[in-house]
């Protein structure tokens, strides 16, 4: 979509897609990042401001969470259902989560669910 901008705020575990102007936060996904047993970006929720919907607003956040684990060098562990979706229609740019690694991110979130 060319008529948001994505910004990663890593230190609050949310990549958020703004819209027109940048003053708004149109949809956001919320992540957090796995260090064990391997350096992970584990998405969590996707959300879409209602009024925003239908619009590829989810889609581009998904995109550009797997865009920033490529250049990172580190997988993605997808957690939220959308993510999950999204992945098994675009394998050619979100490769398959080890099952072992999913594990742990669910382990992690057990462990962690504050703020999720």
């Amino acid at each position: 979509m060319s008529d948001i901008e994505i910004r990663d705020d890593r230190q609050a575990g949310r990549l958020e897609a703004f819209g027109s102007g940048g003053g708004e936060v149109v949809g956001h996904i919320q992540y957090f990042v796995l260090e064990s047993p391997e350096r992970a970006l584990v998405p969590v929720h996707t959300i879409v401001e209602p009024a925003h919907e239908g619009r590829g607003i989810a889609g581009s956040l998904a995109r550009e969470l797997y865009g920033i684990a490529a250049r990172e060098g580190v997988p993605v562990a997808p957690l939220c259902p959308y993510v999950v979706k999204w992945a098994e229609r675009h394998p050619e740019e979100a490769p398959a989560a080890d099952p072992d690694l999913l594990r742990a991110a669910k382990r992690w979130l057990a462990a962690n669910p504050e703020g999720f």
